[in-house]
């Protein structure tokens, strides 16, 4: 697979009203091959002060739609996440954790990747899986 070179983000990131923004997101490279982001663990947290497996879910599925966006672009597509599984191996109860999306796949209609978000001791706190189809883009997109 080819890659289009990584990227640095534009200065936002995020538009305000995204998830993204809410949950506290950036994003520190960005390629078809590869995107790399990361999130607080404070404020995305369940009642027990551990991070919340849904913000697992939704970084991971940010960066697998990123990457996976970066792609479709070749085709004139835009990405979509059609599939997402996600796999809790350890929690995180402070700091930030780092995710990164790696193609295991990346077609003329699906791609896929593999997330994995880790601890800021590098532990691995979740493995995750996104498709993405990729479907034609709209004039106003």
């Amino acid at each position: 697979m080819a890659d289009s070179a990584p990227t640095t983000p534009p200065a936002p990131a995020f538009p305000d009203h995204t998830l993204m923004t809410r949950m506290g997101m950036t994003l520190d490279e960005v390629g078809a091959d590869r995107t790399v982001g990361r999130m607080p663990v404070a404020g995305n947290t369940q009642p027990f002060g551990l991070l919340h497996g849904g913000a697992s879910a939704a970084l991971a599925e940010t960066l697998g739609s990123y990457a996976a966006n970066v792609h479709a672009e070749q085709y004139g597509r835009r990405a979509v996440g059609i599939e997402l599984s996600a796999t809790h191996h350890r929690s995180a109860t402070d700091g930030e954790v780092i995710g990164t999306a790696t193609a295991v796949h990346r077609g003329r209609s699906l791609a896929t990747y593999e997330v994995v978000v880790e601890d800021p001791r590098g532990r691995r706190v979740c493995t995750a899986r996104l498709t993405c189809m990729l479907i034609e883009a709209s004039p106003e997109s």
